[in-house]
């Protein structure tokens, strides 16, 4: 009928893309791009992530690059922290980040007031991620927004991206900065 109206059909401007797959995008553009990269938390590996955002970078990058760890929030976070201020880069994935407060030590006292503390000579480019908020199905223990809250927590930067192009972007910046 628009034809038959004169009028031409064309193309999207844009492909839709989904958060999980922006993310996705982003965690594998940047562990091409940069070997000191690396992921590491709970089913990120061989399950592909518990929300699948790691879907396929196992594979891709082997066991060194992507790595699942124990149910111990507190042990992988400070494993994290320790790589960052030897120079890596690791993206640290929470299931959730109402289990970051199993690492809060790490998070907060380690990772963000290290470059103070430092007078700025100990870089910890590290980044803790994770789905944070309320949603469908996961009640009590894992609705919690902690967004807020680490926003006042000196020494982190902390983003809640909205659209897939937001979190695509907001990923790719935080795995490049030299701070949590």
């Amino acid at each position: 009928l628009q034809q038959r109206r004169g009028l031409r059909l064309s193309a999207p401007a844009a492909i839709q893309v989904t958060v999980r797959d922006a993310l996705n995008q982003a965690l594998d553009e940047e562990l091409e791009r940069d070997e000191r990269v690396f992921l590491l938390g709970e089913e990120v590996a061989q399950y592909d992530g518990a929300y699948k955002i790691s879907r396929g970078l196992w594979k891709k990058y082997g066991d060194k690059r992507v790595i699942d760890t124990p149910i111990s929030e507190m042990g992988f976070a400070g494993i994290a922290v320790g790589a960052a201020m030897a120079g890596l880069r690791p993206v640290c994935e929470f299931m959730t980040f109402n289990f970051s407060m199993q690492a809060i030590d790490q998070v907060i006292n380690s990772a963000a007031k290290t470059c103070y503390m430092s007078a700025g000579s100990i870089a910890v480019p590290i980044v803790f991620r994770g789905p944070n908020g309320a949603s469908a199905g996961v009640a009590a223990q894992h609705s919690q927004c902690f967004a807020a809250w680490y926003g006042h927590c000196p020494g982190l930067k902390v983003v809640s991206p909205w659209s897939a192009e937001d979190a695509k972007g907001l990923l790719k910046a935080a795995i490049r900065d030299d701070n949590p």
